[in-house]
């Protein structure tokens, strides 16, 4: 599902007009930018858990030559679902 018809459904379902639930969309969605690029986990009860997971500096191999190279410590997004929708998504 594409943002547009998530925003289409989220108006129809809300009984909203889609410029409304686009800017509810937005900001929701902006917030948890805002919460994770903070370090905050955010989570949603019901849903599940969206938060950093930091990846450590580690050597690697370039595929295409096999030499060794550095690969940078890096940030990641992890999410980890909750309970009600593993039993949706399970059904």
């Amino acid at each position: 599902m594409k943002k547009s018809e998530m925003i289409e459904t989220i108006a129809k379902n809300a009984d909203v007009t889609k410029a409304d639930a686009e800017k509810v969309f937005n900001a929701t969605f902006d917030l948890f930018k805002d919460e994770l690029a903070k370090g905050e986990k955010v989570s949603v009860a019901g849903f599940g858990v969206f938060k950093i997971s930091e990846r450590a500096a580690r050597e690697g191999r370039n595929p295409a030559t096999g030499e060794p190279m550095k690969i940078a410590a890096s940030k990641g997004v992890s999410f980890k679902a909750g309970t009600a929708l593993k039993e949706v998504v399970n059904k």
